[in-house]
């Protein structure tokens, strides 16, 4: 069978947890934050994710699946994406809905296309061992089309806020593999949701889980027919919206029926009842196991990991850092060169805009999402 390789990138979450930076109309994906070595200007997250495609898949089968709200914005940044190689959401409705608009969109055109999903949060280094990873994956739903493959980062840590994927028996190396790729392809045992850190430490010294990287490869026809058969309802609306996509009624249909589309995760509506599938039931899931640098740039903490440590272990962004007796803070300014003086603080977040500053003790980052819910709406 003849396939088609393509790829979408979600951009759609809203990025509470970097505010007061990331807002309703830039959102983080969108902020030109990420500074990277050898770099000439500061990136954002979406631009990093783009580049990194470049090889992997012609630049004409890339597709963004965002918030329609910020097309505009999206089209500006990264001009190479055509209109139609946008999907917007008109709300977001998690990602199984993503996955299958995506699906929906590209089966209509090409009935046996493949496609990776991508993150636009992250990080991820070194880009050749990524691209060739991800070309692993491609082969082997190209090997068989009712595989759903799914990325497994090696773990560095027992972290709590990731999922795990646990590794069941290994993969021979589909046509055109690397050899140097053997042993990093698997069936998937099972999915763990976020395990407690005693839990978290057993995992990451079995050896045999890995960070669920939100990632995948799939066969735009296989994922419909396992929503159909896992989601129906999604795959209703799904259908309507493809009967439509292309025509004069695509903005009326999808704006109708998307937002009634069920809210769930694709690891939720596919992945995990894939993973508990007999022979019988004409799918299966694997997993590429991914070494390399992953960080999840989603909260102020993890933005710190990207920028080098100067003095006393401070760390500093667009702000001009003035620090005495204080260790351990990230000072962050929208406004180059704006002053962040600190005395006598130790592991402090100070960020600083234009209309809003933030400051809190890096341990609470995680309760941003609180304090972002009693802000001014004009703020948020």
């Amino acid at each position: 069978m003849s396939t088609t390789r393509h790829a979408m990138i979600m951009a759609g979450g809203a990025g509470t947890r970097l505010w007061p930076m990331s807002r309703a109309g830039l959102p983080k994906q969108l902020l030109p934050f990420i500074q990277r070595p050898g770099d000439d200007r500061a990136r954002s997250l979406l631009e990093l994710a783009a580049a990194r495609l470049e090889g992997l898949v012609p630049a004409e089968r890339r597709l963004i699946c965002t918030g329609e709200a910020y097309r505009a914005p999206i089209r500006a940044a990264l001009p190479a994406f055509a209109d139609a190689q946008i999907l917007g959401e008109p709300v977001g409705r998690d990602t199984v809905n993503a996955v299958g608009l995506t699906a929906a969109v590209l089966a209509k055109g090409d009935p046996d296309a493949i496609f990776a999903v991508l993150t636009a949060d992250h990080i991820i280094e070194p880009v050749a061992t990524f691209q060739r990873l991800m070309d692993l994956g491609f082969r082997l739903v190209e090997q068989d089309p009712t595989r759903l493959v799914t990325f497994s980062i090696k773990p560095t840590f027992p972290a709590t806020g990731f999922g795990y994927v646990e590794r069941g028996s290994p993969l021979a190396l589909p046509p055109g593999a690397s050899a140097g790729d053997k042993g990093l392809a698997y069936r998937v045992q099972r999915f763990v949701e976020k395990p407690d850190l005693p839990r978290a430490q057993a995992y990451v010294e079995s050896g045999q889980f890995g960070w669920n990287s939100g990632m995948f490869v799939f066969a735009a026809r296989t994922v419909l027919d396992c929503l159909e058969r896992w989601k129906p309802e999604s795959h209703e609306g799904l259908m309507k919206i493809q009967g439509a996509w292309g025509t004069p009624e695509q903005a009326r249909v999808l704006g109708e029926v998307y937002p009634t589309l069920p809210k769930t995760s694709v690891d939720y509506a596919l992945m995990e009842p894939a993973s508990r599938a007999t022979p019988a039931d004409g799918v299966s899931v694997a997993t590429v196991l991914m070494d390399l640098t992953w960080l999840d740039v989603g909260s102020w903490p993890a933005f710190a990991q990207t920028l080098p440590p100067g003095k006393d272990n401070n760390r500093a962004s667009g702000a001009a850092l003035a620090a005495v007796a204080s260790t351990g803070n990230l000072a962050v300014s929208s406004q180059p060169g704006h002053t962040i003086a600190l005395l006598g603080c130790k592991d402090l977040i100070v960020i600083h805009t234009p209309d809003a500053t933030l400051v809190m003790p890096a341990a609470q980052a995680e309760r941003l999402k609180d304090l972002h819910t009693i802000v001014p709406d004009a703020l948020k």
